[in-house]
């Protein structure tokens, strides 16, 4: 119930225009505690920067600046871990009953992923346990390594398990890279490079194994804009046909792993940066992030309000932006998806200001396939289609073409009821299997929209075709 009362308030504030509604799935708070754990060891610069400073009020005077109704608080990086497994356990309890406390005091305004006293194992499912059971956190935080210990170990199989029981989300956050060449960290930051390889190198490692497909109720947040994941992935599939000949890996469920990863935006979004994700993911899987406190607020709030414009002036992306800003992440963490016309019935609410929301869309997907893979695209196209038109009342139409001077150009009419249909279309399990299955095939896609000069022949069109006139 108090889910659903989240999301009603949230979808009220967006479509009154009162209030705010981003909410940011990528920001952390750096409790005095935690800090004074770090400089007992000496790991204060263990990254190879300071910390920034923070606390409450600012956190919230960011978020009211910004427009940020949520936010899912993370710990930073380091690990408090410096040998001693008692000790960290007692820093990792005590960061988890503060944000606890936090969500409580501010319960519309804050959430929190656990954080775990890897890499100690057996710690740290019971401390999943407790945050997750009693403390009643909303996912778990877990490094790219914690002091060594990549995710993917075979080690953290038992504690995998654990969290698929829980249909847990996970938000990752790079750590620094074990080993690391220090002269290189001195030199360029490991915020710039390390972090993103570090990220990409996790993740590679997890769907090495299949974690995601064997813990397949996980749902994984991949942080900093997908990391170096969309030109890994490709490298990836390229090369282990060779690496199974000699007997080095065994298969990867690409579609698989790839279908339970989701996407922040902190670090350096632009139209350009979400467009690479889309190659290795789908819309509903991309979510914004600040990154706070790691920039001064002002940054932050700009960057924000840059973002907004550029996805508001793009033909292509506009009409995901509420997507991406605070919907995706609110199906998310709820664990159902939204709709805009419950919400509408319940609170008797205009969905829109205009009729943008109830009107026809209609697509031309401009596609060109390697030709290899001509015969298998054309038949999952098609199966696609023909199963979107059968389940999903929506979609109206999805109409695959070749050119005929040119079997590698392919063009897809889409017509779908409105914007909402469309949304709903491309987060089914066959739209998402089908994105997923086809991405090494597709050399290039454009979506184009398209504007009917006679919106009202349309029923007469489609009445003709069934024969009825």
């Amino acid at each position: 119930m108090k889910r659903f009362l989240f999301i009603i308030s949230l979808m009220i504030s967006y479509l009154t225009g009162n209030a705010q509604n981003v909410v940011d799935v990528h920001c952390h708070n750096i409790p005095p505690f935690y800090m004074e754990a770090l400089e007992k060891h000496n790991a204060a610069l263990d990254e190879g920067f300071p910390l920034p400073e923070w606390n409450v009020d600012s956190h919230l005077a960011f978020m009211d600046s910004a427009g940020i109704g949520r936010s899912i608080l993370t710990m930073p990086a380091p690990q408090p871990y410096f040998g001693d497994s008692k000790e960290c356990r007692e820093t990792i309890r005590r960061y988890n009953e503060y944000c606890a406390g936090l969500k409580t005091a501010y319960p519309e305004r804050f959430r929190f992923c656990a954080s775990l006293p890897l890499p100690d194992v057996d710690a740290a499912i019971a401390e999943a346990v407790y945050a997750l059971d009693t403390l009643g956190a909303d996912g778990i935080k877990l490094a790219t390594n914690s002091r060594g210990q990549y995710l993917g170990d075979e080690a953290l199989d038992p504690l995998m398990e654990v969290l698929d029981k829980r249909n847990a989300v996970i938000i990752l956050h790079p750590h620094k890279p074990v080993p690391v060449n220090g002269k290189l960290m001195a030199a360029v930051p490991l915020a710039a490079y390390e972090y993103p390889a570090e990220t990409t190198r996790a993740i590679m490692n997890m769907m090495a194994r299949n974690i995601l497909v064997r813990y397949s109720n996980l749902k994984v947040v991949v942080p900093h804009c997908g990391s170096f994941l969309p030109l890994a992935i490709p490298r990836l599939k390229a090369i282990i046909p060779a690496m199974q000949a000699k007997g080095l890996m065994d298969d990867i469920d690409f579609e698989g792993n790839l279908s339970r990863l989701y996407y922040d935006l902190a670090g350096a979004a632009s139209p350009a940066t979400i467009r690479s994700m889309l190659t290795v993911t789908s819309l509903d899987h991309i979510l914004y992030g600040s990154d706070y406190p790691y920039q001064p607020a002002e940054v932050l709030v700009g960057n924000l309000r840059l973002l907004e414009k550029a996805l508001s002036e793009d033909k292509e992306l506009s009409p995901y932006k509420e997507m991406f800003l605070w919907e995706n992440a609110i199906r998310l963490f709820s664990g159902q998806p939204i709709s805009r016309e419950i919400v509408k019935a319940e609170n008797n609410v205009s969905v829109m200001g205009d009729n943008k929301e109830t009107e026809m869309l209609v697509r031309i997907s401009e596609i060109e396939i390697y030709p290899e893979y001509h015969e298998e695209y054309l038949r999952m196209a098609l199966e696609v289609g023909a199963t979107s038109v059968r389940e999903e009342p929506g979609v109206i139409a999805i109409y695959p073409m070749v050119q005929q001077r040119d079997s590698c150009q392919i063009r897809i009419l889409e017509i779908y009821a409105n914007r909402d249909a469309y949304k709903h279309h491309i987060a089914t399990e066959h739209f998402k299997a089908y994105k997923q299955g086809t991405l090494h095939m597709v050399k290039s896609l454009e979506l184009v929209d398209m504007m009917s000069m006679n919106p009202a022949a349309m029923p007469e069109i489609f009445l003709k075709m069934r024969g009825e006139k």
